[in-house]
């Protein structure tokens, strides 16, 4: 493990790159000793029996992030896997039956695809829409490449003893493989974590297992994006799978689509309005421009400025939000109703303290927005706060769509995790404010 240094170790000094991998943006943000929260910290919040001081905890994240050895185990509590008001033996029997449900999910999965949990990534399609089986040999070797012949029958029959009655909700799961597999394979790849090939599939398996549990949204592009931290950060695969389950909570809606809108229009929406409130000028010159419906800012508010920053300082992004937006029953929230019991339960009945809840959400509350109202994410203002700090460069350079795109674009590399969450912070109050009084 590296050791801190004073002036602090930037965030990526922790993810190996690949040698000869194009360059990337830099990491800005450092993890620096005495605020970041330390493997110490982090383990002094809990009583004896193992009950978590969220609070502490939170205020710590919010000012400086959580260092990488210990980062997998508290994005479990900020995502809502487990509840701060639980014992060690609680949580631990929850882990060992999500662990079990996992599986139960992944064998069905093999059951109606035998490349779930065979190490394959599979790359080309393996049905036709109407769920015929392709058996061309060119189609097979790419779907399943660098396999030995026994693993090659086996994997070929399954294709084979495809059921031609087969339901439509199994032929859109297949249809959706190799175009998992595809983006799995592009998806970090400037990573040493990722030349390993059960690494890869590991990401794969994840995704098409959720694919199938999740009807109405399956896949879509920027899963694997949202995904590929969780594998890295927790080592069994179940328990990378029910982290990234608990973050589609919350951004699911962004990638559900029908024939007449996309699930991210809801917050290209609330970010012109947002706009319009804090920088009326530059609203008006985007909606000149043709960009009245922000569809510019799809990718921010999809994957989460995965593309505008470095590996490590995405992650500590990340962290810093869901602290600032943490409300102390999101796991009560996530949990189906017949799993809870009589202990988690009592967390209703006592009234919380306001220090249990991130900045974000305290604002929330302070300003009398309902849970029930479904307040804005803070994704949104990080990228209001983007959109106010080129202000200036859109309104006096940006002479058409292309230009705003260009502008955007070039803010990758130029980006502070750190100043952008403070700033949406800020923005957040301000435009509370401002509409509560209008």
């Amino acid at each position: 493990m590296m050791t801190w240094r004073g002036s602090g170790v930037p965030a990526d000094s922790y993810y190996e790159a690949r040698e000869g991998c194009a360059e990337g943006p830099k990491s800005k943000f450092k993890i620096k000793a005495g605020r970041t929260l330390s493997i110490r910290r982090w383990q002094t919040a809990f009583s004896p029996e193992g009950y978590l001081d969220i609070a502490s905890v939170l205020s710590r994240i919010q000012r400086a992030g959580v260092h990488p050895s210990i980062r997998g185990e508290v994005w479990e509590f900020l995502l809502g896997c487990f509840d701060p008001k639980s014992t060690f033996d609680e949580r631990e029997q929850l882990r060992q039956q999500r662990r079990v449900q996992y599986q139960r999910w992944k064998d069905v999965c093999r059951e109606l695809d035998s490349h779930v949990g065979s190490g394959i990534v599979v790359t080309a399609p393996l049905v036709t829409e109407d769920g015929q089986p392709i058996k061309d040999p060119l189609v097979l070797m790419e779907a399943s490449p660098n396999q030995i012949p026994s693993q090659r029958s086996q994997v070929d029959s399954g294709a084979e003893s495809t059921d031609p009655l087969m339901n439509k909700e199994v032929i859109s799961w297949k249809l959706t493989l190799h175009q998992i597999g595809l983006d799995v394979l592009r998806t970090d790849r400037s990573l040493v974590f990722y030349e390993k090939k059960e690494n890869l599939s590991k990401l794969w398996d994840i995704l098409a297992v959720y694919a199938w549990i999740d009807k109405d949204v399956g896949y879509c592009q920027g899963m694997s994006d949202l995904c590929s931290p969780m594998i890295i950060l927790l080592e069994d695969e179940a328990d990378a799978f029910w982290c990234f389950e608990r973050l589609m909570h919350k951004l699911r809606g962004n990638f559900r689509c029908t024939e007449r809108s996309v699930g991210v229009e809801n917050q290209l929406q609330s970010l012109a309005s947002i706009t319009q409130v804090l920088d009326p000028k530059l609203h008006q010159h985007l909606e000149t421009l043709g960009g009245g419906d922000y569809l510019f800012a799809v990718r921010m508010l999809m994957v989460l400025f995965r593309r505008e920053l470095s590996f490590g300082d995405s992650l500590y992004l990340w962290e810093m939000m869901w602290a600032s937006e943490y409300h102390p029953d999101l796991f009560m929230l996530y949990e189906e109703p017949e799993i809870l019991t009589e202990k988690n339960d009592r967390s209703k009945r006592k009234v919380k303290s306001i220090r249990q809840f991130g900045k974000f959400e305290r604002d929330n509350i302070r300003n009398g927005t309902k849970t029930s109202e479904a307040p804005l994410p803070i994704t949104v203002f990080l990228v209001a706060s983007v959109l106010k700090d080129k202000s200036t460069k859109l309104l006096h350079e940006a002479h058409g769509l292309d230009d705003v795109v260009k502008i955007l674009n070039d803010i990758t590399g130029d980006l502070d995790a750190k100043k952008a969450c403070s700033h949406a912070i800020k923005l957040h109050k301000k435009y509370l404010k401002m509409t509560k009084n209008s």
